[in-house]
C-alpha cells in the first residue's frame, strides 16, 4: 500500500465536484487518482477539468485496477448494494455513501461479505466527522445537560430546485428526504447520545398524489436509555439543520447544527439562561472523514461509521416506512 491511499470514485457526479474533491485537496492522507461514471462523455470533460489522472471505460476496470487503493461509491442508492459487493469481491477498501443501501437486509449482506473478506467497509456518515456533533457528545458525557429525555433532528432542503433528478425515483432512491437526510439526523442523534433506536412512528406527506416518494416527513422515535427523539425532513423548503438535546439538568441547541458550509453557534443553556456558547467551523468534515478512512486502513485508527453500525441506520428506515405504510408505531 501506497503511503498515500489512492481512491477512486464509482459514480461520480454533482456531490463529488461539489464536496468530494474539495475534501480530496484538503486531505493529508489520500489522494483522488480515477473515477467512473455511466455517460462516458461526461467522464472524460470530468477528468479533464478536474485533472484526474485515470477516467476509466467501466466499474470493473476501476476495481481491477492496481492503481486504486480504495473506491468511493457516490452511485444512486440502488446501486449501493451491487457496486460494494463487486468493490468488495475485488479485495479494495470501500467508503459507500448513504443510505448505503435500499433496506436493513442488503446493509447485513454486504456488511457480511466485507467481514468475510477481511475488507474495510465504511459509510459516508460525514457528521460523525463534524466537530459541533462531537462537542455536544462530549458535553453530554461530561453530565453537562444531565440524564438526556429528548433528542431533535431536523434537515429542510429544496430537493425539488436540485439538480439530482433520480432523488424522486423510487427505483433509484431510498424514499424521499426520510433516507436521504433523514438517515443523517438518525445517525447523528446515534452517535450524539450513544443511543440506539427501537421503534418509530411516521407521519410523511406527498407534494402530489402521483409522486412516488414523500415530501415531508415527521419520525418519533423512541431510544434506548429512556430517551424520546424526533426527526423532521423536508424536500420542499429553503435549507435548514437543527440539533437539540433536552437533558435533566440542561439543553444543548445548535441551529445550523449539521451544516459544513458557515460556522456554527452552539450554545448551552440551564433553566432558561445561557451558560456557555461554542462558535465551531465543520468545514473539514470530509476530509476529516477521508484521513480517518485512510488511518483505517493502515491500522492506526478506527472507523466511525462501519458498515455494520449502518445496518442500525437502515433497521430504523425500515421501520419508518413501514409505520407511513400501516399508521402504526414500528419496532425495530
Amino acid at each position: 500500500m501506497t503511503a498515500t491511499i489512492r481512491f477512486a470514485i464509482l459514480g461520480f457526479g454533482l456531490h463529488a465536484v461539489r464536496r468530494l474533491l474539495p475534501a480530496f485537496a484538503q486531505s493529508e492522507k489520500t489522494r483522488l487518482v480515477g473515477m467512473w461514471r455511466r455517460d462516458q462523455n461526461a467522464a472524460q470533460k470530468n477528468c479533464a477539468e478536474y485533472s484526474i489522472p485515470y477516467c476509466f471505460a467501466s466499474a470493473e476496470e476501476l476495481c481491477a485496477s492496481p492503481e486504486v487503493d480504495a473506491v468511493f461509491i457516490t452511485s444512486p442508492d440502488a446501486m449501493h448494494y451491487a457496486d460494494t459487493l463487486m468493490v468488495i469481491r475485488s479485495g479494495k477498501a470501500v467508503l459507500c455513501e448513504k443510505p448505503v443501501a435500499m433496506n436493513a437486509a442488503q446493509a447485513r449482506e454486504m456488511a457480511e461479505a466485507a467481514k468475510q473478506a477481511g475488507i474495510l467497509y465504511g459509510v459516508a456518515q460525514n457528521f460523525r466527522y463534524n466537530r459541533s456533533l462531537a462537542w455536544m457528545r462530549e458535553q453530554i458525557q461530561m453530565g453537562k445537560i444531565g440524564q438526556p429525555q429528548f433528542a431533535r433532528a431536523e434537515f429542510d432542503y429544496p430537493a425539488d430546485r436540485a439538480p439530482r433528478k433520480w432523488i424522486k425515483d423510487p427505483n433509484l432512491a431510498c424514499g424521499g428526504p426520510i433516507g436521504d437526510v433523514g438517515v443523517h439526523c438518525i445517525d447523528a442523534l446515534r452517535y450524539i447520545l450513544g443511543q440506539d433506536v427501537e421503534s418509530v412512528s411516521t407521519l410523511a406527506t406527498k407534494s402530489a398524489t402521483e409522486d412516488q416518494v414523500e415530501a415531508t416527513a415527521m419520525l418519533q422515535m423512541q431510544m434506548t436509555g429512556g430517551v424520546l427523539a424526533s426527526v423532521a425532513v423536508s424536500a420542499r423548503t429553503p435549507y435548514r439543520t437543527l440539533v437539540e438535546i433536552t437533558g435533566s439538568d440542561g439543553v444543548l441547541i445548535a441551529e445550523n447544527g449539521l451544516t459544513v458550509d458557515r460556522p456554527i453557534e452552539i450554545v448551552l443553556r440551564r433553566a432558561g439562561e445561557t451558560v456557555e456558547t461554542m462558535t465551531i467551523s465543520n468545514s473539514d468534515a470530509y476530509s476529516r472523514m477521508l484521513d480517518s478512512f485512510a488511518g483505517a486502513m493502515r491500522g492506526s485508527e478506527p472507523f466511525a461509521a462501519t458498515g455494520e453500525d449502518a445496518v442500525h441506520n437502515m433497521l430504523a428506515l425500515d421501520a419508518a416506512f413501514r409505520s407511513w405504510k400501516t399508521g402504526q408505531r414500528e419496532f425495530l
